[in-house]
């Protein structure tokens, strides 16, 4: 019998972070993801296991809430093996490592002022450094293929499906064969929208006995793609027109290779006023670039901009702008600019630089274009608060908002449910990585068009499979 334990994900939609122990056999953690939002403090906590008894890392995909607290992870005894793609742990590098350095800035620009205060001690130490993050790379990794099993220790069988939500994303299936009995055992990952213009279309699973399903938009159903494209469209254009900005704070990996290619289609079919786009992220530009070298997972259209141009993303009006001296510079030109700049939820990053000199002016305006966890500054925002502090600066906030859902990168809720009624057999479900409100509706709706049972794993909850 194999017990599974959720450390993270249960009830919130970050963290992920899910021990699987065999009762004769290796333990297996599926992620090991950072927590965002309200829950941020989570991450200075103990893991609630020993990472020296892990024996084997299983990673879905790369965004920071499924990697992030890796280096935590090894840092705390961690010496067992990475299974997953290749250039799952090739954008996990650019998360992490970004992730480092954004703490180690902080931790730094505190520990000035502390000392100011005679108060050095408080400070409390970053959760890694970019040298915790290399470290990581010195474990022992095993990179599978798509569809082709794998016996990652004996008895135990891993198939990485194509997710569809970011290059490389993976729904891991797993064949346990223990005590003469075998077991299917399920984690669905991020599952992405269907819409995606980047990414190629989910893979169907065919059996469960147990599912881990992901449930971040369990509750609602996007707006239809074509009705997305036409409002984002319209806002840039008429803000373009009014002689305004357009700042869109983006996640590096996915949304952003997006909302290139949908201004690149603009820019083709001549729909898209003069201007200058900026992609102001060194993280998201080092991801874009994994996205054209790994062009083979990515859609037919974006493989037909890379024959005819020689690249997926770039055009003429694009700059990439690395070098924090270039990153200034946008704030002199006054109007006529498209600026994407992390973080997508707004909890730091370039585009907190570009909220202080911009948001002030109702001539721009803020495109939210992705999710926003709840207590971040862009749920903020998205919720109405209009007046912010931003490095030490009281902003009001004047531009106009704007939120899209349907560019999500993660499935709705009728999406997931088609997904889990394409298995030919389905026996139990359990739902993570989702707020616990989202979660119930989801629940619901489960039972009402499944006809099935489905289960809210709570933190820490010992579920048998």
């Amino acid at each position: 019998m194999a017990i599974l334990q959720s450390f993270g994900a249960a009830e919130v939609v970050t963290g992920s972070c899910h021990l699987l122990r065999m009762e004769k056999g290796p333990t297996i953690l599926v992620d090991c993801g950072m927590f965002q939002g309200t829950v941020e403090e989570r991450n200075f906590e103990p893991f609630g296991f020993d990472p020296k008894k892990v024996d084997i890392l299983l990673v879905t995909h790369a965004h920071l809430d499924h990697v992030g607290r890796i280096p935590k992870l090894v840092k705390e005894g961690f010496q067992g093996r990475i299974v997953t793609l290749k250039s799952t742990m090739e954008l996990a590098e650019v998360v992490m490592l970004d992730s480092a350095h954004l703490m180690l800035e902080e931790y730094e620009t505190r520990y000035r002022k502390a000392q100011r205060r005679g108060a050095e001690a408080s400070v409390r130490q970053p959760l890694y450094t970019p040298d915790d993050v290399q470290l990581v790379y010195d474990l022992p990794m095993v990179f599978v293929e798509y569809d082709k099993p794998m016996e990652i220790a004996k008895g135990i069988v891993a198939t990485f499906r194509n997710a569809g939500h970011i290059l490389d994303s993976a729904t891991i299936e797993l064949d346990i064969y223990e005590n003469g009995m075998e077991k299917k055992v399920v984690f669905s990952g991020d599952l992405g929208n269907h819409n995606d213009m980047v990414m190629r279309n989910p893979e169907y699973v065919e059996k469960a006995d147990t599912l881990f399903i992901e449930s971040t938009y369990g509750d609602r159903n996007h707006k239809g793609i074509a009705e997305s494209v036409e409002e984002f469209k319209k806002i840039v254009v008429d803000t373009l027109l009014n002689q305004g900005n357009v700042l869109i704070p983006s996640f590096a990996i996915e949304r952003t290779q997006e909302i290139l290619c949908l201004l690149k289609r603009m820019y083709d079919e001549k729909k898209l006023p003069q201007c200058r786009i900026f992609l102001d992220s060194p993280m998201a530009i080092r991801a874009t670039r994994l996205y054209d070298e790994y062009h083979e997972e990515l859609s037919r259209e974006c493989n037909d901009y890379l024959k005819r141009d020689g690249t997926i993303f770039e055009f003429p009006w694009v700059e990439y702008t690395s070098k924090p001296e270039e990153s200034k510079k946008i704030n002199e030109i006054e109007s006529g600019c498209i600026i994407i700049a992390g973080s997508g939820m707004c909890t730091g990053g370039r585009i907190l630089h570009h909220f202080k000199h911009r948001l002030w002016n109702e001539k721009n305006a803020l495109l939210f274009v992705g999710y926003q966890a709840e207590g971040t500054l862009g749920r903020r925002i998205v919720n109405g608060e209009r007046h912010l502090r931003i490095y030490h600066e009281e902003v009001v906030v004047r531009a106009s908002i704007h939120t899209i859902n349907g560019f999500s990168a993660h499935a709705d809720q009728s999406e997931l449910i088609d997904w889990m009624r394409r298995f030919e057999r389905l026996d139990k479900i359990f739902l993570i990585h989702g707020e616990y409100d989202k979660q119930k509706i989801f629940k619901s709706a489960i039972a009402e068009k499944l006809a099935k049972k489905a289960h809210i794993v709570e933190p820490e909850e010992k579920i048998y499979v």
